[in-house]
């Protein structure tokens, strides 16, 4: 990826006082990082998803070894569920991406990951490396190992299926190939124009005890990582329950352990370790070229470390970096050199910072920049230069600051290029994203954002560094934030609705919310699409004012009624260019905002659709846009509160759903639940969608018994059989065929139901190549005058996906026959 340009206009200098943001300083962190200095030695763990990473491994290895530990997750997490909201796919890839990082932040290891999209749940790794093109994302599994350098990859899961999941499988053996790969330089030959071929001494498995899975045994390499370390005042397993806890979208908050606790270790590949992990590996300053001598000063100044005066190190530590920078292993050179200038400055109590006055500007707009510095001990350091990389604002001998005083410099620069996440750039197939540039591959975020580099004298040495550039505000209830700038389109659009679903010529109004990022003139049109009527043809807007939001509607409807779906694209020209995105920002509390600028368009789906009933009830779960679909195909759907179902006359509704996951997540349910089984009893329609086995707030669910277990269709082109083709739920109001389960995405269903009583009926049958048919995806029962349906079909992604079918068949699941 290109870097943005940041084209510096001018400089003033003033003194402000503000708060912090640079890395930690305080002496816990600085004594870890005198140990880490003195480690040369690194582990690379592999595995396929955000939170399939052993947290309390890694902060052990991170921060009581003090290697260089990273995690290479192959996959963002796009195809799992989310407990806290209705992200999905890609959107919820990058929330789980952020949950890495703030997972990492904690445990104290890197994040790293392939281009591989988590396409959701895989019965075996035959499927899933098809699927994620298999050389693609070994070639970026070797990208890492020739980057990061492992002396030991350690693998989560085995390649002989232990694991349980398709993905799982794969990144064993992605990991076992990729050690062979990156040492032989005729693999990914085209890799070396940057990094060279390297050598891991071993591959171990992580071997597991998990529920009835015991892959442990005595006989094999252990450690115990439960030890305690005094510096941080906390055990590994108390580190690892809060990095774990960071998985908030998949509901991995973590009881904190404490005590002591071995992981086993299976050798796959290289040499067995007998007494360490790195057995054969060199870790001191002995593997590189003069390192003696520099392990000999280090341990000097180590012990006359003054914790009431670090300062007092500054002078032998720039003396240091020195004899660091000098050594010919570039790795060790380059890793080494950055973490001692970090010491530096935390010894020295220098703190800098660079945050912009507005949290998002249009591509080459100008940005008000400060950049503050504070020296909190003395009057000694200097800064010599505050630049953007193109052009450098130099002191001639540098500015002296002054002790305790804040200095802020005030500068206007330029970004070229949108913060687009850089594996969403481009459209993408099923499986694996594309990605352009080479050196992008493997970083868990854009590698080269806004930012500001400083240059400071210190005991006569220049030092570089870099602080990314960040918008700082204050918050009433939570106090200062800072959140990363977004560089945007000169105007966004957002068209409305994702999905617009028609069954007859009748013209609909389709919306557009528009978000100007700088002063702008131009026009917003939709993309004509062959055999459909838009209009007016386009809207113009003049000198709408930077932060200006508005809507503009068009108005659409199919010259036929022909069946099929089309792309429906909004086109904003402003500044002699067309634009096609929109704007996304996505706000938790645990994670920086994320910004993001999607394609402006939605589908438009023509379809045969009968309705019947009007009024629905809808009780929330973990997340879904269930509702907005059904409210597409013009129904009145209400959020129902607590207050509504224990206080109202539910008869009103023609039927109530439940969001997906609502006995999992919703513990009201338990005094909900005898008003909804009156409902029922009454002549009410009940439509419960998919939980997962546990934990349920309730042990039944329904008016009579069955149980959610794991099991699921993951081939979304599965066949689907008609147990019981004559039920009304497959003839009413829509005549379902084999043709409603055409174009599916990712699976069929998911936490299908077994033990089913007889008073149900079962609809459907389904399975997985090789599987015997399944009927637990969809069951029906009558109880008293009305109807209970339970499905663990996943029409919370099929119906925001368009899919004509799932549409169809919802609808029968909504309407009873009079």
């Amino acid at each position: 990826m290109k870097r943005p340009q940041l084209l510096a206009i001018f400089l003033l200098i003033c003194s402000a006082a503000f708060a912090q943001t640079a890395p930690p300083a305080d002496l816990a962190t600085i004594q870890q990082s005198f140990k880490k200095l003195n480690v040369l030695g690194s582990v690379l763990y592999m595995a396929a998803h955000p939170d399939d990473e052993n947290t309390r491994l890694l902060a052990y290895l991170a921060q009581e070894k003090h290697y260089r530990a990273g995690y290479l997750a192959l996959t963002r997490g796009d195809g799992g569920q989310n407990l806290i909201g209705n992200e999905q796919s890609e959107i919820l890839g990058l929330i789980r991406t952020q949950e890495l990082l703030a997972a990492r932040k904690v445990d104290g290891a890197e994040q790293f990951f392939s281009r591989a999209n988590d396409f959701g749940f895989s019965k075996g790794p035959e499927e899933t490396l098809r699927i994620w093109d298999h050389e693609k994302v070994l070639g970026d599994a070797v990208w890492v190992i020739r980057k990061f350098r492992p002396d030991v990859i350690i693998c989560r899961f085995p390649t002989t299926g232990e694991g349980g999941h398709g993905h799982h499988t794969s990144s064993a053996i992605i990991a076992g190939e990729a050690f062979k790969a990156a040492a032989d330089p005729k693999r990914f030959p085209e890799q070396l124009k940057y990094v060279q071929t390297w050598q891991v001494k071993r591959v171990l498995w992580n071997t597991f005890n998990f529920g009835s899975t015991n892959t442990t045994a005595p006989n094999q390499f252990k450690i115990d990582v439960g030890v305690y370390n005094p510096i941080l005042g906390k055990g590994y397993g108390e580190i690892a329950a809060d990095s774990r806890s960071n998985h908030k979208t998949q509901g991995f908050g973590s009881a904190k352990q404490r005590g002591s606790s071995f992981e086993y270790f299976k050798t796959i590949l290289g040499d067995a370790p007998v007494n360490d992990l790195m057995d054969g590996v060199n870790t001191t300053w002995g593997r590189v070229k003069g390192g003696e001598a520099i392990a000999t000063e280090l341990a000097g100044i180590k012990k006359d470390f003054d914790l009431e005066r670090p300062e007092k190190s500054v002078s032998a530590l720039v003396a240091l970096l020195s004899k660091v920078e000098k050594i010919s292993d570039i790795y060790w050179r380059e890793q080494k050199a950055k973490a001692l200038k970090d010491v530096i400055a935390a010894c020295a109590g220098l703190w800098f910072e660079a945050y912009a006055d507005q949290p998002a500007y249009a591509v080459n707009e100008p940005i008000k920049v400060s950049s503050q510095i504070l020296s909190r001990y003395s009057d000694q350091i200097k800064v010599r230069s505050i630049d953007d990389q193109h052009t450098d604002q130099h002191f001639a001998n540098g500015k002296t600051i002054p002790a305790g005083v804040v200095q802020t410099f005030n500068s206007t620069a330029v970004v070229d290029k949108i913060t687009q996440p850089y594996w969403l750039e481009m459209p993408h197939p099923l499986g694996v994203y594309n990605i352009a540039e080479q050196e992008d591959v493997g970083n868990p975020e854009n590698p080269n954002p806004p930012y500001v580099g400083f240059d400071f004298i210190i005991e006569g040495s220049t030092l570089h560094f870099e602080r990314k550039l960040m918008y700082k505000y204050v918050d009433q209830a939570k106090g200062e934030i800072y959140q990363p700038i977004a560089i945007a389109p000169p105007v966004t659009a957002n068209i409305v609705s994702k999905d617009y679903v028609f069954n007859s010529t009748k013209p609909q109004a389709v919306q557009i919310k528009l978000q100007s990022f700088t002063n702008a003139t131009g026009s917003i049109s939709l993309k004509p699409i062959a055999g459909w009527k838009i209009t007016p043809a386009k809207i113009d807007f003049t000198n709408t004012p930077k932060g200006t939001e508005w809507t503009e509607s068009f108005t659409i409807a199919p010259v036929d009624n022909k069946p099929g779906n089309n792309v429906l694209q909004a086109v904003v020209t402003a500044g002699g260019k067309d634009w096609s995105m929109g704007f996304q920002r996505i706000v938790y509390d645990h994670i920086p905002t994320i910004t993001l600028f999607p394609p402006a368009e939605s589908k438009l789906i023509n379809i045969d659709l009968k309705t019947a009933g009007k009024k629905i009830g809808y009780i929330a779960g973990a997340g879904d846009v269930v509702a907005e679909s059904l409210a597409q195909v013009g129904y009145d759907v209400h959020q129902l509160t607590e207050t509504d179902i224990m206080n109202t006359d539910l008869s009103v509704y023609d039927a109530i759903v439940t969001g997906v996951r609502a006995y999992n997540t919703n513990p009201r349910l338990v005094i909900e639940q005898p008003k909804l089984m009156e409902y029922v009893k009454n002549g009410g329609n009940f439509v419960v969608q998919y939980n997962v086995f546990q934990p349920l707030v309730l042990s039944q669910i329904g008016p009579y018994p069955f149980r959610v277990v794991n099991q699921r269709v993951t081939d979304e082109e599965a066949k689907v059989t008609f147990i019981d083709s004559q039920h009304a739920v497959l003839n009413y109001p829509n005549k379902i065929s084999q043709a409603d389960f055409d174009g599916w995405i990712q699976e069929r269903g998911l936490y299908f139901v077994t033990g089913i009583d007889p008073r149900y009926k079962t609809i459907l049958n389904m399975n997985d190549p090789g599987e015997a048919p399944n009927p637990g995806s969809l069951i029906v029962g009558d109880y008293g005058k009305g109807r209970f349906v339970y499905t663990s079909l996943d029409f919370f992604r099929e119906l925001p996906a368009g899919v004509p079918g799932a549409y169809r068949l919802f609808v029968n699941l909504l309407s009873m026959p009079k």
